[in-house]
């Protein structure tokens, strides 16, 4: 296998996985360029503007700074000695895989494909994605699989807005088509990766990370079922998780919320479904964790009503204020994020729905948008109703517990208060 190449790594997809990957490839001496089909994504990076919250505008023109390039055109995988694809893997509207932007670009790279180069697949997807469906359309111009270039998956493992873990501290796994595939995927990231762990193959580096998803799933599914008939029972059981996570082996604590977001949570587990199903199998931990979860939304407008009842007031009519839109605290992310439901129970029932969060300027539910507020404790004064579903930094809980009329904190995150209820 041989090869020259000018650029040392090219990055397909520049979003919350690939820009993260750039950066650290590009800080630790790599050259990089960042392939993507938005122009505007390209030209704000170029001109030192991040749109990732966990990358900053500084850190962009320090990489542009170290050589960083983004491009719109796929030709510069001609030049590259390895190509990471880190492009979305949504579901469809039947809730099936869509593989779409993959094929995209592996389809760009077997255009440009040359002897020696090593093919990276980051985005999350069934196994034997990378065997199955990558490979053939690779190989169709010739070019020979562990012969004349290298493919591997390596599943992402980015959590946005971690402040202690992050690409390069957090241990990458690989798994190659061949074993020299997999040799070839830990020579990258050992450049800039403090640990790389090789997976038997492709099949199991994908199985890993639907693995490690899947098990967030059910176990935040469980406490969520549980948060339903704790109040029931005179259980705190925010109380309950606190004095079981001081048990040191064989306990992980999970908490209850208002619905789970993200790409991962919400949409990895359905990949692994998709491929049980496929065999005629069903897989019912999943999909009662979908369902349980997905209840979720319901839950809280339901309680939401019950709290406006205590005090004589119905759904409709009352004034409610939502704190925190995104799917996590402290990240501008609004995918599959919960408050989108919450927000359509409510309305749906008659509130005057406001929000308040810093992160999102503009907020629409519905084809409609909702006001947003920027005094949250004045707004809070004045709400028949304030309902927490990301704790911000932001929003100061203290103060919040003091001049709401009723705060309803579905993150557990409030201290005990006789105006705070908890999920």
């Amino acid at each position: 296998m041989s090869g020259s190449s000018t650029v040392d790594l090219v990055v397909v997809g520049l979003g919350y996985v690939g820009l993260p990957l750039a950066r650290s490839a590009a800080a630790a001496g790599l050259k990089v360029v960042g392939l993507d089909r938005s122009r505007s994504v390209v030209d704000a990076l170029n001109s030192g503007r991040s749109h990732v919250d966990d990358i900053s505008d500084a850190e962009v023109r320090a990489m542009l700074d170290q050589g960083f390039e983004a491009v719109d055109r796929a030709r510069v995988i001609a030049d590259a000695a390895a190509v990471v694809v880190c492009v979305p893997t949504p579901l469809t509207e039947y809730g099936s895989p869509d593989l779409g932007a993959v094929h995209a670009a592996v389809d760009d790279i077997s255009a440009h494909l040359v002897p020696g180069t090593l093919v990276v697949l980051e985005s999350t997807t069934y196994p034997g994605t990378t065997d199955e469906v990558v490979r053939p359309r690779l190989e169709a111009g010739g070019l020979e699989v562990g012969k004349d270039f290298h493919l591997a998956f390596s599943p992402e493992r980015i959590d946005p807005g971690n402040a202690s873990f992050g690409l390069e501290n957090t241990p990458k796994v690989v798994g190659g088509v061949t074993a020299d595939c997999t040799k070839a995927a830990r020579a990258l990231y050992e450049r800039f990766v403090t640990r790389v762990v090789e997976a038997k193959g492709t099949r199991e580096a994908e199985m890993a990370k639907l693995l490690e998803n899947t098990y967030r799933h059910v176990n935040i599914a469980l406490v969520n079922e549980m948060s339903m008939f704790c109040r029931e029972i005179g259980v705190d059981l925010w109380d309950a998780i606190r004095c079981a996570s001081t048990k040191p082996f064989g306990f992980a604590p999970f908490y209850p919320g208002p619905g789970v977001g993200g790409h991962c949570i919400p949409i990895d587990p359905n990949y692994l479904s998709y491929k049980v199903r496929s065999l005629g199998i069903p897989f019912r931990f999943v999909e009662l964790a979908q369902e349980i979860n997905q209840r979720m939304p319901v839950h809280v407008v339901n309680r939401a009503g019950e709290l406006l009842n205590d005090v004589g007031k119905a759904v409709r009519g009352s004034r409610v204020l939502l704190l925190g839109v995104t799917y996590k605290a402290d990240i501008s992310d609004q995918r599959e994020s919960p408050a989108l439901a919450v927000a359509e129970n409510l309305r749906a029932r008659g509130a005057e729905l406001v929000y308040f969060d810093p992160r999102i300027a503009d907020w629409t539910v519905g084809g409609t948008p909702v006001e947003r507020v920027h005094d949250y404790l004045a707004a809070a004064e004045t709400a028949d109703l304030t309902i927490l579903l990301q704790p911000h930094r932001e929003i100061d809980l203290g103060l919040l517990a003091d001049r709401a009329r009723t705060l309803f904190d579905t993150r557990g995150k409030s201290v005990d208060h006789p105006r705070v209820v908890k999920l």
